[in-house]
């Protein structure tokens, strides 16, 4: 009995020192992980920051593209900082690694359509094949875009009302731009009487156009003869004007050249 006593007080400062000797060595890898992650979390918002900052300056880099690759790469880099401070532990990160891998993949798989839209966007940011502000028209949309984002674009129709369009969508169709070049040419179509004086009218015609400020001068506009009949001419008016202002010129031209012929007795058929 004496000899259990004695052995059980002789095992307790053993069992302390062994208890201390992991304390302190499980206490290290925990100070060790706790700096690993402030350092981590410190490094990886200046990077993302400095980053940001770089992008937004580069030209053509638009500031949704920029904030979405700043925050990929904080958080990429957080991502890193949690292996590392699992490693202290004694965990395997390879097999750390292998199960994101597989998680990304499943995930990945999950969400293909949503990846595409978010590639589509990243595509669209890119290459900007329209801004805000500007009108496009597709085969499925058509409106004035009102924002841009990774995974769909807004727009305003003709109506006013509110359109999102998924970047896919927009991405995969060809898109045509009526706001991305200074000048459009825009066509009227006049007939007079088949005996009225051709050239005559074509210089009159010509003359109410070029009166009105909108108009480009180069090209200068154009009135060609485009159809005959037995009783009239039909006349094909090209010009080009400004896109902003594309149908409030049109609507002026129209109401100025009804008046100008009017006023020089040539009618119209």
């Amino acid at each position: 009995m004496d000899q259990q006593m004695t052995n059980a007080f002789t095992a307790v400062p053993t069992g302390l020192g062994q208890l201390w000797a992991l304390a302190i060595q499980y206490g290290l890898s925990l100070l060790g992980a706790i700096i690993l992650l402030v350092g981590g979390w410190l490094i990886a918002r200046f990077l993302s920051g400095w980053a940001y900052r770089g992008l937004s300056n580069v030209r053509g880099i638009d500031e949704t593209l920029a904030r979405f690759f700043s925050r990929v790469l904080h958080y990429a880099l957080l991502l890193l900082v949690l292996v590392m401070v699992l490693g202290q532990f004694g965990v395997q990160t390879a097999s750390i690694i292998a199960a994101l891998g597989a998680a990304g993949l499943a995930i990945g798989l999950a969400l293909q359509g949503t990846l595409q839209n978010i590639a589509a966007g990243i595509m669209l940011l890119v290459l900007r094949p329209f801004r805000v502000g500007e009108y496009i028209e597709t085969a499925s949309v058509k409106g004035t875009i009102s924002e841009v984002g990774l995974f769909a674009t807004e727009l305003k129709t003709e109506d006013g009302l509110y359109l999102m369009a998924p970047n896919s969508t927009l991405w995969n169709t060809p898109i045509t731009n009526f706001s991305r070049e200074a000048q459009r040419r825009q066509l009227l179509s006049i007939a007079v009487a088949a005996d009225s004086d051709i050239q005559s009218v074509k210089q009159t015609v010509a003359q109410i156009i070029k009166s009105d400020q909108r108009v480009s001068t180069s090209p200068a506009p154009r009135v060609m003869s485009d159809d005959l009949t037995a009783d009239k001419i039909a006349l094909r008016i090209e010009y080009w004007a400004s896109s902003r202002d594309f149908y409030q010129t049109r609507n002026d031209i129209i109401d100025t050249l009804k008046a100008g012929l009017s006023d020089n007795a040539i009618t119209l058929r």
